[in-house]
């Protein structure tokens, strides 16, 4: 599992070994680096950013720290290291050697997932492209950016294999890939989500730690493929991306201490008033983006969900993990999904277990939200402070799945009034005064914006006064 790191293209695959493969690669090379600077952070490109890249694939030091403008950044295909005689865990194949080499069969579905996957990586850096521009700290912008990067490598680690294995297919796949655009209306990206506005804060912090989390969930799903490449790709990314829930969930619990603050200090407790960001407000972006990300695990009853597993494309959570589950075929046995009466009544319907994983991956993110909650609101309680934060409903703000047409309030109690559903998501009203809060960038070492408390987590043992981001 050495690394070549002088490479065009740092990697640990063998590109060396494939000159053919390594070509193809370098050819796409140009037009992601255009990509990069049309549509990657705006207004920063010369800057010198405080950055890890990948290294290595081991535990002890896969990470190097350094300045680097972004456009020099060293991008790099990277597998974490095989499993000898690793077997298929799960579904129709469980026991059979995990595939080296794309089954014939299996093509049209294993690209699909690869696709969709990859698809996400770009669109996120294209949602927090003029992020930068209001940063309320040299940190939280040295975050922003490090995000930013990763996932743009992650979208490395999905094309290399679309061009290993699915020759000109992939390669058309990975032009796509760099064709569409967040939000745009002709072309825009695969899953709705990667196609909302990220214009504040506020959104990029409930984005990192609710919709990168779906992207672990999907991503530690994934790394459970027997297509073996795939599984190593998808365990070495999701080394990265407990860095981008840890980006949002930190920025939330810094908002909500600062907000705790400002209400202890004013008689109405009305952190507005002296600048703050107000519990009700942060409470309907989390509404809207746990909604949202909700949605990205497809619908509850899903056949394609069942192909998915049956040919051990897409596991369970953990599922290969000894002690997590009894049963790996799922050849038996139901789960009961919610859907909605016409009298507005919920009923439990039985559907098969196969049908049934894109709803077990569901609530097992669900309950990992819950506990973020948990860690949020203690802030609030140890201040004295009545108001907590909660985890909308499944059933509420829906697009996908059976409460799609349906109309739920966040406690999960139905209502016909669309208003009233609009009255728990954030309005342009909440836009604006995020706006008016968010002004320039606080571009100045040890300093922050006066709606976030400082930070506490520094990067690489720095000094949390150290120049993250410099000229």
């Amino acid at each position: 599992m050495s690394v070549d790191l002088q490479a065009r293209i740092p990697n640990n695959v063998d590109l060396a070994g494939d000159r053919r493969l390594q070509r193809a690669l370098e050819h796409w090379q140009p037009a992601f680096h255009d990509w990069w600077l049309e549509r990657g952070p705006e207004g920063l490109q010369k800057r010198e950013i405080y950055l890890r890249t990948a290294v290595a694939v081991d535990r002890a030091g896969w990470a190097h720290y350094d300045y680097v403008r972004m456009p020099d950044y060293r991008w790099g295909i990277f597998l974490s290291p095989p499993e000898p005689d690793r077997v298929i865990a799960f579904g129709d194949h469980a026991g059979e050697a995990a595939w080296q080499e794309v089954p014939g069969e299996l093509r049209g579905p294993l690209r699909r997932l690869i696709v969709t996957q990859g698809d996400t990586e770009p669109a996120s850096v294209e949602q927090q492209r003029r992020l930068g521009a209001i940063a309320p700290s040299l940190y939280d912008l040295r975050n922003l950016l490090q995000v930013n990067v990763e996932e743009a490598r992650h979208l490395w680690a999905m094309v290399y294999l679309l061009f290993r294995h699915f020759g000109r297919d992939g390669r058309e796949e990975a032009e796509e890939l760099l064709m569409r655009q967040s939000g745009a209306v002709d072309h825009p990206r695969i899953l709705g989500a990667f196609n909302r506005p990220i214009s504040t804060w506020l959104d990029f912090f409930c984005f990192t730690t609710f919709t990168d989390r779906d992207g672990k969930y999907q991503l530690a799903a994934l790394a459970e493929s027997g297509f073996d490449p795939l599984a190593r790709s998808c365990r070495f990314m999701l080394t990265e991306e407990a860095h981008h829930m840890f980006v949002g969930e930190t920025g939330i619990r810094r908002i909500i201490a600062r907000t705790a603050q400002l209400m202890q200090e004013d008689p109405n407790e009305d952190a507005r008033t002296r600048g703050g960001i107000d519990l009700p407000m942060l409470q309907r972006y989390i509404n809207f983006w746990v909604s949202e990300s909700i949605d990205l695990f497809g619908a509850p009853d899903s056949s394609n969900a069942a192909t998915y597993f049956a040919a051990g494309l897409k596991g369970r959570y953990q599922e290969s993990k000894a002690g997590t589950y009894a049963d790996h075929l799922l050849l038996e046995g139901t789960h009961s999904i919610e859907r909605p009466r016409a009298d507005g009544a919920i009923e439990s319907d039985p559907v098969p277990m196969r049908r049934a994983t894109n709803a077990l991956l569901a609530e097992a993110y669900l309950r990992e939200c819950e506990k973020t909650m948990t860690r949020w609101n203690q802030p609030l309680q140890n201040a004295g402070l009545s108001f907590r934060l909660r985890l909308p409903s499944p059933r509420f703000n829906r697009k996908i799945g059976p409460f799609a047409d349906a109309l739920f309030l966040p406690d999960g109690t139905p209502t016909d009034d669309p208003d009233e559903v609009a009255g728990h998501l954030p309005d342009e009203g909440d836009r604006a005064y995020l706006e008016s809060l968010q002004g320039e960038a606080v571009m100045e070492r040890a300093q922050c914006a006066q709606w976030i408390a400082p930070p506490t987590n520094p990067i690489n043992k720095q000094p949390l006064d150290f120049e993250y981001v410099r000229a």
